[in-house]
């Protein structure tokens, strides 16, 4: 009877650990491409909301399921002028529940987190804000 108790308790243990793996993963992988998605973008208001977007589609493209999701962006790269380097990085925090898999002693959730910075492209134009259309249409004509 002892052994079947371990090896149930062991089973559960390794499902906790898998679990909290694959999600370690996926946080990473959004971080990344948060990161990325806002680097390739030509305005910082722009960067924050892109990122946000690939973040959460990275996420549940992997069929992780967190029971909550933020995702802080730092577009402050954007404000350097062009020809300098710069940065932006993407933080994702995924709250994973394990409440469902009932290990004694396990608690109820618990959070990833991750953190990737990416370069900007140092002779892109870059804006801090997004720049109006007629501004646009007055410098061309």
């Amino acid at each position: 009877m002892l052994g079947i108790t371990a090896l149930v308790l062991v089973l559960l243990f390794g499902a906790a650990a898998g679990r909290v793996a694959v999600v370690t993963a996926a946080v990473e992988a959004a971080a990344r491409d948060a990161a990325r998605q806002a680097s390739i973008s030509r305005a910082g208001s722009a960067a924050g909301a892109k990122a946000r977007e690939s973040a959460q589609e990275s996420l549940r493209s992997q069929g992780v399921s967190c029971m909550s999701v933020d995702v802080r962006v730092d577009t402050g790269g954007f404000g350097r002028p062009v020809g300098t380097p710069a940065t932006v990085s993407a933080s994702v925090s995924c709250t994973v529940p394990l409440s469902d898999l009932a290990f004694p002693g396990l608690p109820g959730s618990v959070v990833r987190r991750a953190t990737f910075t990416s370069p900007l492209d140092p002779y892109r134009g870059r804006a801090v804000g997004l720049v109006p259309v007629e501004a646009l249409v007055g410098a061309v004509g």
